[in-house]
């Protein structure tokens, strides 16, 4: 078995695999000054309430766009397996059947999820990853990362208007009835949550004329079916696409070193 883990800006996802697929998946808020000790004690809850002995875990993988957090997960997980786990990253990037585009810049997210999209449909095919970032990230069916666009996630463009503005609140990402917000909460979800599904839609056909018309769509992220009017953009809504790559990135690694 082993343990996947993705390390975002807001969150930290651990994935349980097997050969038969994703048991578990868990999602915990990535906070910076949280100890290891600290995710150690929780890991350790979840594979207890799972019934899954530490000594059955053969792999770990850790992907991370959060330096400050990436010893603390990285020395958690070697103390609790005693195996150094694969970190994502430059280092294991020529391994890869991957052309990566500016390997010290492109995000270790992002990388995973081209990697995924690759291997799943070898045809061009742009990720769109529903989290703190709202990223575009395209890959040929070739293998080459031709490309990345990041906009702010749903999130965090409202907690920018509620950080920002003295008079706006912190408001649920829901789809309103109208694009005529009678209330601020629905004005405030007509102009972001419609406003998105407007911008992925815009984004998609941009990049899909700069490709001829050759072009699928995917999404994953946590966010990724709170819009359900954009369903019909994407050929498959895949949460764990990006944890997919990752273990991915991990297996393609543990085979080149046998």
């Amino acid at each position: 078995m082993q343990i996947i883990v993705d390390v975002g800006n807001t969150d930290a996802v651990f994935g349980l695999y097997n050969q038969t697929g994703w048991q578990n998946i868990w999602r915990t808020p990535a906070r910076r000054d949280e100890s290891a000790a600290s995710y150690e004690a929780r890991l350790r809850l979840w594979l207890l309430e799972a019934n899954v002995l530490l000594s059955s875990i053969e792999t770990t993988v850790l992907s991370s766009v959060v330096p400050d957090l990436t010893p603390t997960i990285r020395t958690m997980l070697a103390e609790l397996f005693g195996l150094e786990p694969i970190v994502v990253g430059p280092g294991v990037y020529p391994l890869l059947p991957l052309e990566i585009l500016r390997p010290h810049e492109i995000g270790a997210d992002l990388v995973a999820n081209a990697l995924a999209a690759y291997t799943r449909y070898h045809q061009n095919c742009v990720v769109v990853d529903f989290g703190t970032a709202l990223t575009f990230t395209t890959v040929s069916g070739e293998g080459k990362i031709i490309g990345v666009a990041i906009a702010p996630g749903l999130k965090t463009a409202i907690r920018s208007l509620f950080a920002n503005t003295a008079q706006l609140p912190e408001v649920p990402i829901e789809v309103p009835s109208s694009a005529l917000g009678t209330s601020t909460t629905h004005a405030i979800q007509a102009g972001v949550v419609l406003g998105y599904e407007g911008l992925v839609r815009s984004l998609l056909d941009r990049i899909r004329i700069e490709l001829n018309g050759d072009c699928m769509a995917v999404a994953t992220g946590g966010l990724s079916g709170r819009i359900p009017s954009l369903r019909d953009a994407f050929a498959e809504i895949i949460p764990s696409l990006t944890l997919d790559g990752v273990r991915l990135i991990g297996e393609t690694v543990t085979d080149s070193i046998k």
